[in-house]
């Protein structure tokens, strides 16, 4: 099974065994939404960054020792940590404190900017979802967005597990089309 359709647990037992593309899935699912958060919090982009990067430096050097039971909850408590940390007396970034002396204005432009770009991309993503036929849309949204493994998929919808890949790859086909244009931007934002 393509480590993409696999679920999170099954990913983390991968990545506990020295598996990296499980581990760059597990980056690949989570890293925006971590950004979305800690960007929320700290109205600092590269700082917001920086925090998702060390959380995902620290998964990886702690994948021997760390005994974790949901992947989504720690990722999103260890963000929440990484966050307060940053944001304790004495501990902001050179970075932030920098931001906080320019002009509000040219801030809270990127930050609009930032919002609207997020709106028009999930629009852009709801539209070319719904342009899938209806099994198919339903079983990306089961599998990457409710995170069901496909083996839970195939059970709730009565169908094989290879109708569920094979109903991803289609999804997945498509999806790749219609972001086309984006793709190089998420590429150089993941590497970040």
């Amino acid at each position: 099974m393509h480590p993409s359709h696999q679920s999170d647990s099954e990913l983390w037992l991968s990545v506990r065994n020295n598996d990296g593309k499980a581990f760059n899935v597990l980056f690949d699912r989570y890293w925006l939404k971590l950004y979305k958060v800690a960007l929320q919090q700290l109205k600092d982009e590269d700082a917001s960054l920086e925090i998702v990067h060390n959380v995902f430096v620290s998964l990886w050097s702690r994948r021997k020792e760390l005994e974790i039971n949901s992947l989504q909850n720690f990722l999103f408590i260890s963000i929440k940590y990484q966050i307060y940390k940053s944001l304790r007396p004495g501990k902001l970034s050179i970075v932030y404190k920098a931001d906080v002396s320019e002009d509000s204005f040219s801030t809270a432009v990127n930050l609009g900017d930032l919002k609207i770009q997020d709106s028009e991309l999930q629009q852009k993503l709801n539209r070319s979802l719904n342009e899938l036929p209806g099994r198919c849309h339903q079983i990306f949204r089961l599998s990457r967005i409710e995170h069901f493994s496909n083996k839970e998929i195939a059970e709730r919808l009565g169908i094989s597990q290879k109708s569920v890949e094979n109903q991803l790859t289609v999804a997945l086909k498509h999806l790749r089309h219609a972001f086309k244009d984006i793709a190089f931007l998420m590429f150089i934002i993941h590497r970040l």
